[in-house]
C-alpha cells in the first residue's frame, strides 16, 4: 500500500484554507439571532420540570402527587407508579456508546439528582411549583462514595470500548534494571461538563412521528437510539440542533430526563419543552470519574526510562459504567523496554461517568507528565532534557511509525519563547517583585488523530454558487467556517458563494462531534462530495463540442474561482453556471463519504502532539496560587483556520488551568448529595485567571492522516496544560501536589 493517501484529481487546496477567517456563526450569536434548542416554542407548547432525588441510594416511599396535580397550570405528574412506556428497558444498553438511564420504570434512587417524577405544566412557573409539592420521603440507604467504598473490579473494558490492560516488556526486570526507581501517586476529582448551555429538548409529535429541537453531539447517531426505546423506525424522528452551547463530551448520550419530555409530549400531544437548571447538570447528564492513578518509573544511571507501569482507579456508578482510561495515556509517549498500565473501578452511588473533554488524557497524562518531572528530579536533568532523551521516534507499544510527530519542535519552540532556557534547577529560588515564589513547568500534551466515518452533498446551482450540507455540529469550536472552507476548496469557490447547512439528523451523517476528529471526518466529506461535482461537471464539459474545454477530459482539467480550466492552456476555461446551462441542467450534485481504512492503522500511529509551558507565583505564607503566563506550542497536521484553531487551544490550556487549580465536585458522604453543584461553589476559570496565554503553531505534513492532512486541537492543549501548572507549582515551592485541584493547605501544610 502507498505510503501516502491518494489525493483525488481534483482535491487541491485553494485560498479558503488556511485563511484566519471570522466564525460565520459569529453575527448571529451576538446578536441574539442564533437559535438554540431552549429558544423554540411551538404554539401549545407545555413545560416540563423533573423533580430530582434527595438521597444518593434507596427507594421514593410517597410522593404528594394530589397536592403536585392540584396545583394551577400543572397538567400532569408521571411518576412510578404509572412508569411511561418505553419499546425497550432503559436498562438494556442499545449499543457500546449508549448508557442505561432513568426514566420512572421502579421507585428505586440510584444517585442524588436522579429524575423521580416529570411535572409538565401550562408554565414554568406551575410545573416549578408542582414538582416541589410532591415533597418526596425515602427510604434512605448508606451511599457508597469514594475510592474506598468498596473493593476494586477488574472491569472488562475502559472509555468506549479500549482495553483495560496492556503490557510489553518485563516490568520487574525493568525495574531490577533500574539505578533508581520512582513511585508516585496522584488523584484527580469528579468533575462536570458544564457547558454554557444546559441540556434541554423540545419535542412534537405529529402522528408517529416526532421532531426533536435538541443540543446533540450526534445527531444522526442519535436517532436508532431515541428510535429504539420509542418502538418507532429512525426515519420518523428529525434531531434539529443548529447551534449547540457547548457539549464536551456530554450530548451524544440519551439520558433519562430528555427521554421523559419526549415520552411526555406523545402522551399529552402537544409539544413539551424541558431545560436542566444548572444543579440538575450534576447528575444524570454525566461527568468525569475520579481517578486515583499509581506510577512507577525506573531510571538508568544517564536517566534513561527502563520501565514504566501506570494503574488508574476510577470511579464509576454502581448500576452501569464508564471507566476512564486513565492509564492508557501512558501507552503512547515515552519509550522503555517495559511497559504495563492498567485499570480497575470503584463503584459509587453516582450517576454514571461518560466522556468528558479528552478522556483518559487529561487525567492521565496530567499524572504522567508529574511523574515524568518527579523522574527529571530525580535523575538531576532539567525537565525538558529528560523529555528529549526519553522522546520517542516511533510508538512505545507497536514500533509502528508515527504519521508525523512535531513534538520535538513543539518543545523546542515553547521553550524558546518562554524563556526557559533561564529556569534554574532549584526549586524556591525565583521571587517576583511581590515576593511571591515564581516556578517554571512544562506538560507534553498528547492526543489521538481520531476520524470516524461521515458523509455529505454537494450541489451546484444554476448560478456558479453551491449548497453544502452534512449534519455536522458546531459546539462552538468553528465548524460551521472551518467545514464551509475545506467544502469552498472541494468545489474550487470562494467560502462567500457557499451555502452551508449542517445540524440537522434530516442531512447526510457527519458522525458524531466529539474525540476532536469532526473537522477532519465531516471536513473529508465534504471535500469529497465537492471534488464529485465538479468531477461530475468537468466530464458534462469535455465531452461537450461547443465547450473550450471539449476533449480534455478529467485529468487534463482543473477547478478553481467558480471555473473549469484546461491544464494546458489556462485561458480556455468556462464558468460552472455556463456548463450547467447548456446541459440544460438547474443543479448537479456530487456526493461525498469518508472513512479511515482499517489496515491504516497497522501502519502509523496517529496523534496530536504539542507542549504546554506555565509560570505560576505563590504566597509563601498563603499558598494562594496564580498563574502569570503560559506557553503552548502544538503541532496537529494542516490548519485550516489559523483563528479557530488559535482559540480552541487557548479554550483547551484555560480547561487545563481549571483542572490544574479550580475544578472539583464535592460529595455529601452521608448524603450523596453533590455539595456545590452551581458556578458559585464549583469554580471554573474567569478572565483575571488567566492574564497571559500563548498560543503557537507548528508547520506540520501529515500525508498519511486522511485525505486533508488534518488533526484535531479540540481537545490537545488539556493534555498538557493541568501537568505544566502542577509542576510550576512544585518548582515554585518545593512542595509536590499529589491530588487535584491544588489546594492551599498542600503548600502551607
Amino acid at each position: 500500500m502507498s505510503d501516502a493517501i491518494p489525493t483525488p484529481e481534483h482535491a487541491r487546496f485553494g485560498s479558503n484554507s488556511g485563511e484566519a477567517l471570522s466564525r460565520r456563526d459569529g453575527h448571529d450569536k451576538v446578536t441574539g439571532a442564533a437559535t438554540f434548542a431552549a429558544d423554540n416554542t411551538p404554539a401549545g407548547t407545555l413545560h416540563a420540570v423533573y423533580a430530582a432525588a434527595g438521597i444518593a441510594r434507596g427507594r421514593v416511599l410517597t410522593l404528594d402527587v394530589e397536592a403536585a396535580r392540584a396545583h394551577p397550570g400543572v397538567v400532569e405528574v408521571m411518576t412510578p407508579a404509572d412508569p411511561p412506556k418505553l419499546a425497550m428497558d432503559p436498562e438494556n444498553k442499545f449499543h457500546g456508546f449508549a448508557f442505561r438511564f432513568d426514566c420512572l420504570q421502579n421507585d428505586r434512587v440510584r444517585f442524588a439528582g436522579q429524575p423521580i417524577a416529570l411535572v409538565v405544566g401550562e408554565t414554568l412557573e406551575a410545573a416549578t411549583e408542582g414538582a416541589r409539592l410532591l415533597a418526596p420521603t425515602y427510604e434512605a440507604e448508606t451511599p457508597g462514595m469514594g475510592f474506598d467504598a468498596e473493593a476494586p473490579y477488574a472491569p472488562e473494558a475502559v472509555g468506549i470500548g479500549a482495553a483495560p490492560a496492556a503490557s510489553k516488556g518485563d516490568m520487574e526486570a525493568g525495574i531490577a534494571a533500574a539505578a533508581q526507581v520512582i513511585e508516585t501517586r496522584y488523584e484527580t476529582p469528579a468533575q462536570y461538563h458544564n457547558a454554557m448551555e444546559p441540556h434541554a429538548v423540545v419535542a412534537q409529535w405529529d402522528g408517529d412521528r416526532v421532531t426533536l429541537d435538541m443540543p446533540n453531539q450526534a445527531p444522526v447517531m442519535s436517532r436508532p437510539m431515541y428510535a429504539a426505546f420509542l418502538g418507532i423506525p429512525p426515519e420518523n424522528i428529525l434531531i434539529r440542533t443548529p447551534y449547540l452551547g457547548g457539549g464536551f463530551g456530554s450530548k451524544a448520550i440519551v439520558n433519562g430526563p430528555q427521554m421523559l419530555a419526549v415520552l411526555a409530549a406523545r402522551k399529552l400531544g402537544r409539544p413539551v419543552k424541558l431545560v436542566l437548571k444548572r444543579e440538575q447538570m450534576f447528575g444524570p447528564v454525566g461527568h468525569r470519574g475520579a481517578t486515583r492513578q499509581d506510577l512507577r518509573l525506573g531510571l538508568d544511571a544517564e536517566g534513561g526510562l527502563t520501565a514504566l507501569e501506570h494503574k488508574a482507579l476510577s470511579v464509576t456508578s454502581r448500576f452501569d459504567e464508564f471507566i476512564e482510561p486513565a492509564a492508557n495515556a501512558s501507552l503512547h509517549l515515552y519509550p522503555a523496554p517495559a511497559i504495563s498500565v492498567s485499570h480497575q473501578a470503584v463503584r459509587n452511588d453516582v450517576g454514571t461517568p461518560a466522556p468528558m473533554r479528552a478522556p483518559g488524557e487529561a487525567p492521565g497524562l496530567t499524572a504522567l507528565e508529574c511523574a515524568i518531572d518527579e523522574a527529571a528530579a530525580a535523575a538531576g536533568l532539567d525537565p525538558l532534557a529528560f523529555r528529549l532523551r526519553n522522546y520517542a521516534e516511533t510508538h512505545p507499544m507497536t514500533g509502528l511509525p508515527y504519521s508525523s510527530k512535531a513534538l520535538r519542535e513543539c518543545l523546542e519552540l515553547g521553550a524558546e519563547r518562554f524563556g526557559w532556557a533561564g529556569r534554574p534547577m532549584a526549586p524556591r529560588t525565583m521571587r517576583d517583585a511581590q515576593g511571591r515564589l515564581l516556578g517554571w513547568g512544562l506538560g507534553v500534551a498528547q492526543f489521538p488523530a481520531t476520524f470516524f466515518a461521515a458523509a455529505a452533498r454537494a450541489t451546484l446551482r444554476a448560478d456558479g454558487t453551491a449548497l453544502v450540507e452534512t449534519s455536522g455540529v458546531d459546539m462552538g469550536q468553528g465548524a460551521w467556517t472551518a467545514l464551509a472552507q475545506i467544502a469552498a476548496d472541494g468545489l474550487g469557490l470562494s467560502i462567500d458563494r457557499i451555502e452551508f447547512r449542517s445540524g440537522s439528523s434530516d442531512l447526510p451523517d457527519a458522525g458524531i462531534a466529539g474525540g476532536s476528529g469532526h473537522t477532519a471526518t465531516a471536513g473529508s466529506a465534504l471535500h469529497s462530495a465537492g471534488v464529485d461535482a465538479i468531477a461530475r461537471l468537468a466530464e458534462i464539459a469535455t465531452e461537450d463540442p461547443e465547450s473550450p474545454l471539449f476533449g480534455a477530459g478529467n485529468s487534463g482539467t482543473v477547478a478553481k474561482d467558480g471555473r473549469i480550466h484546461r491544464r494546458d492552456d489556462d485561458s480556455r476555461s468556462e464558468s460552472y453556471a455556463d456548463i450547467l446551462a447548456r446541459a440544460g441542467h438547474a443543479t448537479l450534485v456530487g456526493e461525498g463519504s469518508a472513512s479511515r481504512p482499517a489496515s491504516a492503522g497497522e501502519q502509523h500511529a496517529f496523534f496530536s502532539h504539542g507542549a504546554v509551558f506555565a509560570e505560576t507565583a505563590v504566597d509563601p505564607d498563603l499558598g494562594q496560587v496564580r498563574v502569570t503566563r503560559m506557553v503552548g506550542a502544538f503541532a496537529a497536521g494542516r490548519v485550516i483556520n489559523p483563528k479557530l484553531v488559535r482559540s480552541q487551544l487557548e479554550g483547551g490550556m484555560i480547561w487545563g488551568v481549571g483542572f490544574a487549580l479550580h475544578e472539583e465536585a464535592s460529595h455529601d458522604p452521608v448524603t450523596g448529595r453533590v455539595r456545590n453543584g452551581d458556578l458559585a461553589g464549583y469554580h471554573v476559570p474567569v478572565h483575571a485567571d488567566i492574564p497571559e496565554l500563548t498560543v503557537l503553531t507548528v508547520d506540520e505534513v501529515d500525508p498519511h492522516v486522511n485525505l486533508l492532512g488534518v488533526k484535531g486541537v479540540g481537545e490537545l492543549s488539556i493534555t498538557g496544560a493541568a501537568a505544566a501548572v502542577a509542576n510550576a507549582v512544585a518548582h515554585a515551592t518545593g512542595v509536590r501536589p499529589r491530588r487535584f485541584p491544588i489546594r492551599m493547605e498542600t503548600l502551607i501544610g
